[in-house]
């Protein structure tokens, strides 16, 4: 007589050897991925749909280049193949590389970036833009953040701007850097794209704080998490802008002297080239990177100069000798004064080569790639790192010290400045970069010229790709005597 009660456990074996057969297929699938014209780069594409994304979002406890970047070059060489929130990427350190990218824009690469990054600053913010209608945005921000602008407008709104907020800050027992430079910037850019004054523009400004937060995240969409966090200050971003320009566009003939304006004209201009998504969208994105890449980058400049008293005093003679040209000392900058200001260059480079503000330069391949050997597939993401790039000790000597003297050398300055890239490069170069440039040196001239300063608590860093403050850094502002 048959035993037919093996029959069902034979059939759940079966079913789980072929589970099994199917898993493990999947497996190697994943961390063997298909290169049909060639050979991949090294590398691992790690866990299934995790990758390596745990590792990339190690932060290191040093200045120094994090480890996940530093083990892969050991092993794999300055170009490998990872895989990070579930999309297989190709990191470039390779200065040579990179530059070839940005030179192929619009070739073999196009403006690219992860789902988690569209999904914090929209699929239709400006970086997401190739061809002529980059262009036309891109002139278009340029009628707040252009030369013209920059020169006629904003130096001395935003020379005021500086010497208000340090004189309110040397009114306070301590002020927490980033904080501070961040309401001090974010104030003056509120005002002048959207009509803000300070009480507002703080107020909004508090949902922008988890926006970059959530740039170095793992995107884990539930309460509690920091995307989670990242994603609803986006909706409340996004309501207020939508509401502002609800409001603008119900009374198009009011003019209130600001970036909006010039929005509302497009968008009542009949052409179609902009929808209301798309306005709002470039809305935050300006409002985000104004301040951003600013207040890092200052809170960074504190960091070193509290330890480099050379560097102040050589700022101090600048900036001095040129309040004692002046006719009048009580006027503001001049644009010829900012433009002879050599060695506040120099340190603004050297503050932007270390502190590495943007976690990564995105590209996606367009088509099968040969580089170096290796085939990067069509569809591909590809991501540079300028963090790399600027501590590499064979391009730049000592990279992790603080010398703005080695941008000072015309023989090894040109060397330097084609492997320097904190703003990205080629056709994609960012349109806010000499807005950043001016702010730092409009910042140094009132610090050092009527201040000093000494460190209260805080200030111990941390490096992610950008240099952080984990604890803050908090210090006290003093005017100097006479």
């Amino acid at each position: 007589m048959e035993d037919y009660s093996q029959v069902p456990f034979a059939s759940l074996c079966g079913l789980a050897v072929i589970v099994a057969g199917w898993l493990a297929h999947c497996v190697y699938k994943w961390t063997n991925p298909a290169c049909s014209t060639g050979r991949l780069p090294p590398g691992s594409m790690g866990l299934p749909l995790v990758g390596e994304t745990f590792q990339f979002f190690k932060p290191s406890p040093s200045l120094d280049v994090p480890v996940f970047y530093k083990e892969r070059l050991k092993r794999y060489g300055p170009v490998f193949k990872t895989s990070l929130v579930g999309q297989p990427v190709v990191v470039s350190m390779d200065a040579e590389v990179n530059r070839i990218i940005f030179q192929q824009e619009g070739k073999l690469f196009r403006s690219w970036y992860p789902d988690t990054t569209n999904n914090i600053f929209g699929k239709e913010s400006i970086a997401s833009y190739d061809g002529s209608f980059h262009k036309y945005i891109r002139s278009f921000a340029s009628r707040l953040f252009g030369l013209e602008s920059l020169r006629d407008v904003l130096l001395a709104e935003m020379d005021r701007n500086v010497k208000h907020s340090l004189a309110a800050w040397a009114a306070e027992p301590a002020i927490e850097v980033k904080d501070a430079v961040a309401n001090m910037v974010f104030d003056l850019t509120a005002k002048k794209l959207i009509g803000f004054g300070p009480e507002k523009s703080r107020k909004l400004r508090k949902n922008f704080d988890a926006f970059f937060q959530g740039l170095v995240s793992f995107p884990l969409y539930f309460p509690g998490t920091t995307f989670y966090r990242c994603i609803q200050g986006r909706k409340n971003v996004q309501k207020v802008l939508k509401d502002l320009l609800k409001e603008r566009l119900s009374a198009p003939e009011k003019r209130h002297g600001d970036f909006l304006d010039e929005v509302v004209n497009e968008l009542q201009s009949g052409r179609g080239v902009v929808d209301e998504k798309f306005a709002v969208d470039l809305m935050a994105a300006l409002l985000f990177a104004s301040f951003a890449t600013v207040s890092s980058s200052l809170t960074v400049a504190m960091k070193f100069l509290s330890g480099h008293p050379n560097v102040v005093e050589s700022l101090k003679e600048e900036h001095e000798a040129i309040l004692k040209k002046r006719e009048d000392g009580r006027s503001g900058i001049t644009w010829e004064e900012y433009k002879s200001m050599t060695f506040t260059a120099q340190v603004t480079n050297e503050i932007a080569r270390l502190s590495n503000v943007a976690p990564g330069i995105f590209r996606k391949t367009l088509t099968d790639v040969q580089m170096k050997g290796y085939t990067i597939p069509a569809g591909w993401l590809v991501m540079i790192s300028p963090m790399a790039v600027h501590l590499n000790p064979e391009l730049f000597k000592d990279p992790l010290t603080f010398n703005p003297w080695r941008w000072q050398d015309e023989s090894k300055k040109s060397t330097l400045l084609k492997n320097f890239m904190p703003f990205g490069g080629g056709i994609k170069l960012c349109v806010g970069a000499e807005f950043s440039r001016i702010q730092i040196a409009l910042f140094l001239h009132a610090l050092v010229t009527k201040y000093r300063w000494k460190e209260i608590k805080g200030g111990e860093v941390q490096r992610v790709s950008e240099i952080v403050f984990p604890k803050g850094y908090h210090i006290q502002i003093i005017p100097r005597e006479g």
